[in-house]
């Protein structure tokens, strides 16, 4: 069996990509010891009766203090408050990365509070579900997934290899990018669909009153789609909007042009105009599925094989 990429792995934070990559970290033999810490002695113990490391603690900074690769799986507004707490027992050669998916508010919080003799490269594995928690996480989470790392040009060109090589063990295709490139790109394939999400199951949530009901019973599976999203941990999104806001609030402003467009044409009975953009959108599904990020199985509420994405 091949050495192991790390010998001890931390991980700050137990929700589902913690203990997916605890998962698939220890079946691949990427590290030799994983010490867990989180902030809830409840979550901790659960993470403990799961078998999901094999150095459990409520303090971060123990955590850390011996580690080759830090992993901070947090919401992206802790981290400038969990910086001060672990910066001074970070060990000198390790790689300090994150998993959020806002990278130039995270790099303004960590950057400052990181040691010389520390490598920070900020990563966003690009991979979830809408269920959280130590249970929520499973090994193959991150298969065939992006995960877009948004170093420093000064990183250590070694380091950005080794984490890369980290990642890819993981199951994840890497790829290299600007930070602010990474949070424009996100906030339109993920964060704004995100938010349509929470306001359309908002709205439906306000027409029960008036449906009676109907609007859950008779649920599609596009609103069903929708509502799975809108499941998601409150207090990550809520995070990603305020510190993702300029990007988030570009792409929104887009958005609500694109949506006054289409509300002109269908109050006109512009037919030839949404058959264009009816056509347009179709094929950006089709290049999704050929990229490899989908599959083209259909699912109208009708039971079929179940795959966790």
């Amino acid at each position: 069996m091949a050495e192991p990429l790390f010998d001890r792995l931390a991980l700050i934070g137990i929700g589902l990509i913690g203990s997916s990559l605890a998962q698939v970290a220890r079946r691949e033999g990427l590290v030799g010891e994983i010490a867990i810490s989180t902030r809830s002695k409840k979550t901790l113990e659960r993470a403990r009766e799961l078998n999901l490391g094999d150095v459990y603690t409520l303090d971060p900074a123990e955590a850390v203090s011996d580690a080759d690769l830090v992993v901070l799986c947090i919401p992206v507004g802790a981290c400038d408050a969990m910086m001060q707490t672990i910066a001074g027992s970070l060990k000198p050669g390790a790689i300090l990365t994150d998993v959020g998916s806002v990278k130039m508010s995270v790099i303004d919080q960590i950057a400052p509070h990181v040691p010389d003799t520390v490598h920070f490269i900020p990563g966003h594995p690009i991979a979830g579900t809408e269920h959280s928690g130590p249970d929520a996480g499973f090994p193959d989470l991150f298969q065939n997934r992006w995960c877009i790392l948004t170093p420093d040009k000064s990183t250590s060109q070694d380091a950005i290899d080794r984490l890369a090589a980290f990642w890819r063990g993981c199951g994840s295709d890497v790829e290299l990018m600007e930070p602010g490139r990474h949070d424009l790109v996100l906030a339109i394939t993920s964060h704004l669909p995100q938010l349509i999400s929470y306001n359309i199951v908002g709205t439906a949530d306000d027409l029960e009153t008036v449906t009676k009901s109907e609007v859950i019973k008779y649920s599609a599976g596009g609103f069903r789609d929708f509502t799975r999203l809108a499941a998601s941990d409150p207090t990550m999104w809520r995070d990603v909007c305020l510190h993702n806001r300029d990007a988030i609030l570009e792409m929104l402003g887009r958005f609500s042009e694109d949506l006054s467009a289409m509300q002109r044409a269908i109050r006109w009975g512009d037919a030839g105009v949404l058959y264009d953009l009816f056509s347009r959108t179709r094929s950006i599904r089709k290049s999704i599925i050929e990229a490899g990020q989908e599959t083209p199985a259909p699912d109208f509420g009708r039971p079929h094989e179940k795959t966790r994405d």
